[in-house]
């Protein structure tokens, strides 16, 4: 019985060594990565050994973002880019390309919310597109124009930051729940049509994330959630940034290499649960 416990502890611990050195000296690119989720993402990348690049189209913030990891210890580079512009996206990949030749996974976590909330008779469609330029044309941008450097990869994934908005809404909030159901379906669409380019395909639904301490100074605050907030989460809390980081480096692995056209909800389980009012 001691034989068999120290024959497999060393395969357990080479397991875990592996999950926090398989990104060494990768390239990563994080859209959006400057605060929210896309920052706890670019904090767990960087601290598994990613050469991780945030571009966000908030400068203050992606300076901050830098600061804020290196003070940490983690070494970040910082990019200005919208998303939704494609000749921006084609100098985000030029530079990316420049320092690092290879890339081996791109997030397309960047994501604007409704700016309006209001009733479909007052919606302004000008609201409606550009919602839907940044959280649905930009993942789409962002694949085409990385997609020769993911090429350069041995094991190259892209990984789509969707919501549990995909499948279930609050009253009046047509532009991003269509630009979330539209990114799931260009999910498997990306991952059936770059099966010849060896690139997986995947995303992840957030529920309820807590941001709070993970945006720039100027607009971070400490969460109060109450006990129905907590008890409406089977899990019994709100998320946090980490829940996913730890998902996207599961799903951007070698560990994740079967998996491709799918979506993992990450949301404590709130979307399966009944709620009575």
């Amino acid at each position: 019985m001691s034989y068999t416990y120290h024959l497999i502890l060393p395969n357990r611990i080479q397991e875990q060594n592996m999950t926090h050195t398989y990104f060494k000296n990768k390239a990563v690119l994080i859209t959006g990565g400057a605060q929210g989720i896309g920052l706890g993402m670019a904090q767990r990348f960087a601290e598994a050994g990613a050469n991780v690049i945030i571009a966000d189209q908030d400068k203050e913030a992606g300076e901050q973002a830098v600061q804020r990891l290196e003070r940490q210890k983690l070494e970040v580079t910082f990019i200005a880019c919208d998303v939704s512009q494609e000749q921006e996206v084609k100098a985000l990949m030029q530079q990316v390309g420049e320092r690092h030749q290879v890339l081996h996974a791109l997030l397309n976590n960047a994501g604007i919310a409704d700016p309006f909330v209001g009733p479909l008779q007052e919606l302004d469609m000008a609201v409606f597109d550009r919602v839907l330029a940044v959280n649905l044309r930009g993942p789409l941008l962002c694949a085409k124009h990385a997609l020769p450097l993911l090429q350069q990869a041995e094991h190259p994934a892209i990984l789509n930051i969707s919501s549990t908005r995909a499948f279930m809404s609050e009253p009046n909030t047509f532009p991003y729940s269509a630009s979330k159901g539209g990114l799931e379906a260009l999910t498997h669409a990306l991952a059936v049509s770059l099966t010849q380019e060896r690139v997986r395909v995947n995303a992840i639904a957030p529920g309820w994330i807590e941001t709070g301490e993970w945006q720039k100074e100027s607009e971070q605050y400490q969460p109060n959630h109450s006990k129905e907030d907590k008890e409406q989460h089977p899990v019994g809390r709100v998320g946090v940034p980490q829940d996913i980081a730890e998902a996207a480096l599961f799903l951007c692995s070698d560990k994740a290499g079967f998996i491709t056209g799918q979506s993992l909800t990450i949301d404590g389980g709130m979307t399966v649960k009944m709620i009575y009012k």
